[in-house]
């Protein structure tokens, strides 16, 4: 399959590099994406006993994750030196991750990280790698004893099936931006996928954003993105603006 990137979604960028067709954001999901490994995955199975049912019946779309959440609390137990210490010997940030970061802080891309996980890791992974970046997720909250409880501050109030309502939120970007494309890899990324203006995609993405017609690009890490956004900004040493292929294989 081959995607095409249009020019009226990425023109080439003016002879200081930036994007010159208003302003563009990339939107990243955490777990899974800009953390290799799904973070809220493996952290959930070492500290809540017997999730695996609950994650079945949200894998399966028969309730969503802030219902997820709900019943996982009561079976959390663990404090937050407990947490932090498995988060930082766990994590697995995608390598490639910082230099696109870059490559878009040099461009005046923005970058923001909106998620379904929880804050607590994803805080403690970005500043260990000194990673300066927006993020918006549901909040884990120490209540003493090793009880905890969820918070969700970004629900949607019109849908309220997952704890961080990732449309909302792209709906509330479209106020300061003119083109968004969105990085995603699952079950909580596929409305946002939907109102974006190129998406790429993980397999379970890519598969529902297929199902649903949605385009997109299939990508593995962070290097791909980085390589096929760079062909539409690259200036030569005399400041003259080149322009690669415009036909990315997927």
């Amino acid at each position: 399959m081959t995607a095409i990137i249009p020019d009226n979604l990425l023109p080439v960028s003016g002879s200081n590099g930036a994007y010159p067709g208003g302003r563009l954001l990339v939107v990243c999901d955490f777990d899974g994406t800009v953390c290799s490994v799904d973070m809220g995955n493996i952290f959930l199975e070492y500290f809540a006993e017997e999730w695996e049912e609950i994650d079945r019946s949200y894998s399966t779309g028969e309730i969503g994750s802030r219902a997820a959440y709900r019943r996982i609390a009561p079976l959390f137990r663990a404090n937050r030196s407990q947490v932090l210490d498995f988060v930082l010997r766990r994590e697995r940030l995608d390598p490639f991750f910082p230099e696109f970061l870059s490559f878009c802080r040099g461009r005046k891309i923005d970058l923001k990280i909106v998620s379904d996980g929880l804050d607590i890791y994803i805080e403690a992974i970005l500043r260990k790698y000194n990673l300066d970046v927006e993020f918006y997720s549901n909040r884990l909250i120490f209540l003493g004893n090793g009880r905890i409880d969820f918070d969700f501050p970004l629900a949607s109030r019109e849908c309220g099936r997952c704890g961080t309502c990732k449309r909302s939120l792209i709906d509330r970007f479209r106020m300061d931006y003119d083109r968004i494309i969105y990085v995603g890899d699952g079950y909580s990324d596929v409305c946002a996928a939907r109102e974006a203006d190129l998406v790429f995609a993980k397999p379970i993405l890519y598969e529902k954003c297929v199902n649903n017609g949605k385009p997109c690009i299939l990508y593995e890490s962070f290097s791909e993105i980085h390589s096929c956004l760079k062909q539409r900004f690259v200036i030569d040493h005399s400041g003259d603006v080149t322009v690669k292929a415009r036909l990315y294989t997927v």
